[in-house]
């Protein structure tokens, strides 16, 4: 599914951006030129800086430069399942996984990563942090598959295959009780292998890693602290210090997994991984929506980062995460789409939207609104922290040539009046002209020069019809447990609790 590269590129040849306007993060140092050597920015430079002898020349007039945005939290393996549910609350969703991702094949994998590579490519991001999944198992094949699909679009990702060792049967409280019998019986094959097998596939991708760790490298996501005992988070925890890499979990994403966690534990969840010993640089938690003031103090103080999925936390009924208070406590905040089947798309744009108009619904005081700089930042520095690439996220010497082009005649920059503020409020990736990773072009005047999207759309669907073929029955116990799901978690939801994270709801 790769696409003809028109324009023949040498990495080790020098590059001369100019006539730009550029917009570094969060700071818009207007009209400047770039000079890159071997995918790197080496100076910026006022306009019609000396280039080096036989260096090539990007015009780039009538362009805003800005850095590539950094998605910190997305599962690529829900591109081949976009928008299949409605009014689907977390716990809907994830008892919905069996239907809509059942992949048997490397190929279904490599194409729903290679789907979501390419929309985010598209939309201005070049990394994202990739927690894909594989039922019951991890494996080398298909993880490698993924990572080839990221190399092969020219895009940087952190994958981490997430691993679980209960069902969400088993881990909330009360639930599988609340099953008839005979529900109860067709759930029970759903059930996951001991988590010690678990551990040894996962230690076997991180010991044969092969790729690129500048462009695509490995990490840890115990899939929900609810979802995994606590000698399994132990185990994630040491192979991730083992391997030298990032350990990735959903914390405190629903007040349901609050609830339950204060009732499983004596304390929050957060507290818990805690004493378990997770929290750390690496260590980043999705959502966070409710975290408590002392559970981002404790993040904080670790230096933790939150990868803030603003959308799919409205998306998913589970309210509005603090992410002014996660900054004040000292949190590294990242941005993230989360996945096209509790988001619809992987458009970081409408993320960096929805992270500041979210805020604004929090209160009427806008002295405790985060700031557009604040979301930029976020979505740039703050997540490639979170992915653990320490030089991206910048238009910077030093940092990747990891640019996107925006066009200057795009509605949505007429006029330009204040770059950071329409970046992040008006922006919605119309204006993506071109993109470049590692002073490579992957996206040139509109066009994906790496993928084929005809062919990808097409053999997408003829995937997608025979995974809908092999899933009737997965789809009818689906349809058989949901409306108990429906009425059960929601119930639990309600328990009293001492902070609220829904809009207009006491």
């Amino acid at each position: 599914m790769s696409g003809m590269n028109e324009e023949p590129q040498d990495p080790r040849r020098p590059l001369v951006i100019r006539g730009g306007l550029v917009l570094d993060a969060p700071d818009f140092l207007g009209g400047a030129d770039i000079l890159v050597q071997d995918g790197i920015i080496v100076a910026i430079g006022a306009p019609g800086m000396p280039a080096p002898d036989g260096a090539a020349i990007v015009d780039a007039s009538r362009r805003l430069l800005h850095p590539g945005l950094v998605n910190a939290h997305t599962h690529g393996h829900g591109s081949l399942s976009r928008s299949m549910g409605d009014r689907w609350t977390l716990e809907l969703l994830l008892a919905a996984a069996p239907h809509m991702s059942p992949y048997e094949s490397v190929e279904e994998k490599r194409v729903a990563a290679t789907i979501g590579a390419a929309e985010m490519l598209l939309k201005g991001c070049t990394a994202c942090y990739d927690l894909f999944v594989e039922f019951p198992l991890p494996t080398e094949e298909g993880i490698a598959a993924v990572a080839e699909a990221y190399a092969q679009a020219g895009m940087r990702a952190v994958i981490a295959p997430m691993m679980a060792d209960l069902t969400l049967y088993e881990a909330i409280p009360g639930l599988m009780d609340a099953l008839p019998p005979h529900l109860r019986t067709a759930v029970a094959p759903l059930g996951l292998p001991p988590w010690q097998e678990t551990i040894e596939r996962m230690r076997a991708i991180l010991r044969n890693w092969h790729g690129d760790r500048a462009m695509v490298r490995p990490a840890v996501a115990p899939t929900i602290p609810l979802h995994c005992r606590d000698e399994f988070m132990v185990a994630c925890r040491d192979l991730a210090v083992e391997f030298d890499v990032g350990i990735h979990t959903h914390l405190a994403e629903s007040k349901l997994q609050a609830v339950a966690g204060a009732g499983r534990y004596g304390r929050s969840l957060t507290a818990h991984i805690e004493h378990l010993g997770l929290l750390g640089p690496h260590f980043v938690a999705a959502h966070g929506v409710w975290l408590d003031g002392d559970d981002m103090r404790r993040l904080g103080a670790h230096g933790a980062s939150v990868a803030h999925n603003p959308a799919s936390n409205m998306r998913l009924g589970n309210g509005v995460a603090d992410a002014v208070g996660m900054l004040s406590a000292g949190v590294n905040l990242a941005i993230g789409t989360d996945a096209t089947t509790c988001n619809d798309n992987l458009n970081m744009y409408q993320a960096l939207h929805f992270a500041a108009a979210a805020s604004h619904a929090r209160g009427p005081d806008p002295a405790r609104w985060i700031t557009a700089p604040q979301v930029f930042a976020a979505a740039t520095t703050g997540s490639a922290r979170a992915l653990g690439f320490e030089r991206i996220g910048r238009i910077a010497p030093g940092y990747a040539a990891d640019i996107v082009f925006l066009d200057l005649d795009a509605p949505t920059l007429i006029p330009l009046n204040e770059p950071v503020t329409q970046m992040v409020m008006g922006e919605d990736g119309t204006s993506v002209a071109d993109v470049m990773v590692g002073g490579r072009f992957v996206v040139r005047n509109r066009r994906l020069l790496t993928i084929d999207l005809p062919a990808l759309a097409a053999r997408a669907a003829e995937l997608r019809a025979a995974i809908d073929a092999r899933s009737v029955a997965s789809r009818r116990r689906f349809d058989a447990v949901a409306p108990i799901i429906s009425d059960f978690c929601p119930a639990l939801a309600r328990t009293e609790w001492h902070i609220n994270r829904w809009c207009g709801c006491a």
